[in-house]
């Protein structure tokens, strides 16, 4: 298959893929819907999240709330399935997604819950330009739908504080990624809704890397996650990132 360039547009905003999952926000919550992929996926990505970070501050990452003090910010949040999991770990968590339709189920959901979370309508390169920086920033299964790449992944990394953690995972563009995220996931297993993602807009760790390096995050580790379909759950996998991977990088510290 054939490399492709990104090519930057006025912004990160790409309007077919906000309707699209605008359409479908009141399935967020719902296990077996069409997003279930994401609810399995779910406890591998929290996991992952709550013991970098917890190495990074040096703290339990067993300690029932090893995020306390620690403001976190969600890009792309979606219905908030992983903003919750993040408050409930003790961070101050604010949830940004440019479709509105997916901020209210947010809203409504982590109210029904009793959780303050700070959901906001919004792109990473606004929040950027109002200055706003969190200690963690999370970019999930979000960077395979804008329509600027390098700008979001630089907005992105200018929204960590220095020293912070910024957590960011997609899918590889390669054949591998082509034959069970898209054929096989959305085509033949019917796990995703079709259309759901566009082979061209994967992207390599090594353009990932790159992209944050110009944010000023220096990428610290690169995992596979892998899925087993018997056991029908996910697993990370230093040496398989052939179709899903996850990585975090680092912002620098301040000048003393």
């Amino acid at each position: 298959m054939v490399e492709t360039t990104h090519i930057p547009t006025a912004g990160t905003v790409d309007p077919a893929e906000v309707e699209r999952f605008s359409r479908i926000a009141d399935e967020w919550w719902d296990p077996a819907g069409k997003f279930a992929p994401l609810h399995r996926l779910n406890p591998v990505r929290i996991a992952y999240i709550r013991d970098r970070v917890a190495a990074h501050w040096q703290r339990d990452a067993l300690n029932g709330e090893p995020l306390t003090g620690l403001s976190l910010l969600d890009i792309g949040c979606g219905g908030g399935l992983i903003s919750e999991p993040m408050t409930r770990l003790g961070a101050s968590v604010t949830g940004v997604d440019a479709s509105a339709r997916n901020i209210a189920t947010a809203s409504v959901h982590a109210t029904r819950q009793d959780l303050a979370i700070d959901y906001r309508q919004g792109t990473a390169e606004a929040l950027a330009e109002s200055g706003a920086q969190f200690d963690v920033v999370l970019a999930l299964e979000i960077v395979e739908h804008v329509a600027d790449v390098d700008l979001f992944l630089r907005s992105c990394g200018r929204l960590v504080k220095p020293g912070g953690l910024l957590f960011l995972s997609t899918l590889n563009r390669t054949t591998k990624a082509w034959l069970l995220a898209i054929a096989g996931a959305e085509y033949i297993l019917g796990w995703l809704p079709r259309g759901t993602h566009d082979w061209k807009k994967f992207l390599k760790p090594s353009e990932v890397a790159r992209g944050l390096r110009a944010g000023g995050i220096e990428p610290q580790e690169i995992v596979g996650v892998v899925y087993a379909p018997l056991s029908r759950k996910w697993s990370l996998n230093r040496n398989d990132l052939d179709v899903n991977y996850m990585l975090y990088g680092t912002a620098p510290d301040a000048p003393k």
